[in-house]
């Protein structure tokens, strides 16, 4: 078997490309035009992290491994169902702990070499041993030796437990061509490797990327999966402003906008050329708080805060969203309306500041942003008016995204307050509940500090039920041990909203994941 050659280039490297290079990453519509390809250009806030599939998380990286990688199954529809990727078909054993995947024989790795079930049997493996990324997806449920190989074309898992979201978490598990990563270990387990290179299977591979500025995706020149579109390529280009992507928008600079606020939509309404798409999805928005180290590790303090939070202010920022109710999206299974959470209260915010060791205030506290992300600074903003309340102060400090999620690696270096938007990579409420606050998490952005053995215990047999009426039993009482802790600030339920030129065909709205576009069905 051949190795792939993989496209490789150093930051030193994409600096010394010159005039062409440099040209594109500035204006990439006009280059493109030039070139008379029909290259797709989204324009987002959010770096990519990385390119290894079983590490990047965020919405940036979701968007690249879905195009140059492929899943056993993929997910698409309103409501989302799974669909076939590698795997054409599959079948369940009536205890729920067996599937049986029959891998498409036409699907192959941009080396050329065939998908096989050793490829898929190493890459579940690869993502368990190296416990980061998605892999919270399926630890504790898949073991390494409970996948495996019948054939080359045939995968068996034997589940640890049954899990009622098996099939909706396997998009998001990415398979990697074998070969290739070993030829390739290093003494990180291809880590070192993956970070720029591609073992992948998806319909584009990189052309070429400048960190900080965009990733150019070119479309595999023999693609083996059908119904795509038109589409010789896709550029990521890191546009900070929301207000910038919008003007590029208008003026046909970018096909697609990912971070738009809803001010910017409203500017869009009756803008000539352009489609808004504003759905109703399971997206979260919450105030992560340090529950370990600093101030905050004071319940009574995080309760304070949670009830001087200016709700209403955060709402009207948010324009197109309801209040959470809870750290469970409205209408997911198991979800709460008449749970009692917090909602702006002066005196009970004194009562409970009176318990800590700031009872007049007088500390002053830190929270970052994503830098250029205007919803997050005013969101910041609204923290600031609403602690003065409490005689807090708030320092605010706006970061590049791979900044932030640095700082979540420990404690001593997470902010006192870390705003998060989460979207439901799949349409189960072990879906939040798992990622955002699990103890397995921690050191991760979705749940930094957070832990609590009841919880994670409730979350563990929430995962494990099959029985959906059970199961709404066990959420309940997680909606309710949660809000006693106020590990956040239950914030938001953001309806997605996307900004798109209206020469862009093919697109379907899908509430999972909707801002990390999979590009193989479009068209322009």
């Amino acid at each position: 078997m051949t190795v792939s050659k993989q496209f490789n280039v150093s930051r030193r490297g994409l600096l010394a490309m010159a005039g062409a290079g440099l040209a594109a990453a500035s204006f990439p519509t006009q280059l493109f035009a030039q070139s008379g390809s029909n290259i797709l250009i989204i324009a987002s806030g959010q770096d990519i992290p990385n390119f290894d599939p079983h590490t990047a998380t965020g919405y940036s990286a979701s968007f690249f491994l879905r195009n140059v990688y492929d899943p056993l199954v993929r997910v698409a529809g309103n409501p989302p169902e799974p669909v076939p990727g590698l795997a054409e078909s599959w079948d369940m054993s009536e205890d729920g702990l067996t599937y049986t995947f029959k891998l498409n024989p036409a699907a192959k790795f941009h080396s050329g070499n065939p998908v096989t079930a050793d490829d898929v049997v190493y890459s579940f493996q690869r993502a368990l041993e190296l416990a980061k990324g998605n892999s919270w997806m399926i630890r504790g449920i898949v073991t390494p030796e409970g996948v495996s190989a019948v054939d080359a074309g045939t995968v068996e898992f034997k589940l640890e437990t049954p899990f009622a979201a098996f099939l909706q978490v396997l998009p998001w598990i990415f398979v990697v061509e074998k070969a290739a990563v070993e030829a390739n270990l290093g003494d990180d387990q291809g880590q070192s490797w993956l970070l720029t290179n591609i073992a992948g299977s998806g319909p584009f591979q990189v052309a070429r990327f400048e960190v900080g500025t965009l990733y150019h995706l070119a479309r595999v020149a023999d693609a083996w999966q059908p119904a795509g579109g038109n589409l010789d390529g896709v550029i990521w280009q890191i546009v900070r402003e929301t207000a910038t992507q919008r003007l590029m928008l208008q003026r046909g600079e970018a096909h697609i906008a990912v971070d738009l606020t809803s001010e910017d939509m409203d500017s869009l309404k009756d803008a000539p050329g352009v489609v808004r798409v504003i759905e109703p999805e399971y997206r979260t928005f919450s105030i992560k708080m340090n529950t370990e180290k600093g101030p905050l590790a004071d319940v009574n303090l995080r309760k304070a805060i949670s009830y001087a939070t200016n709700y209403q202010a955060i709402l009207d920022a948010a324009g197109y969203a309801d209040l959470m109710t809870g750290p469970l999206p409205n209408g997911i299974l198991g979800f709460n309306p008449d749970l009692e959470v917090y909602r702006t209260d002066l005196d009970k915010a004194k009562e409970y500041l009176a318990k800590t060791e700031y009872p007049e205030g007088g500390l002053t506290l830190k929270m970052v942003h994503v830098s250029g992300l205007e919803q997050q600074r005013r969101w910041a903003l609204i923290m600031l008016d609403s602690l003065k309340k409490l005689n807090i102060d708030l320092e605010i400090q706006p970061l590049k995204w791979p900044d932030m999620v640095a700082a979540c690696k420990s404690p001593e270096t997470f902010p006192d307050l870390f705003p998060v938007y989460q979207t439901a990579n799949y349409g189960d409420p072990d879906n939040i509940a798992f990622a955002a606050y699990h103890s397995s998490r921690n050191g991760g952005w979705q749940n930094a500090v957070y832990h609590n053995p009841e919880v994670d215990a409730l979350i563990e047999a929430g995962r494990a039920e099959i029985d959906p009426a059970k199961r709404v039993e066990i959420y309940g009482e997680f909606q309710k041990k949660v809000v006693a802790d106020a590990p956040d600030i239950f914030g938001v339920l953001e309806r997605r909203k996307l900004g798109m030129r209206d020469n862009v065909k093919g697109y379907h709205f899908t509430p999972v994941a909707s801002n990390a576009i999979e590009a193989w069905p479009l068209s322009l």
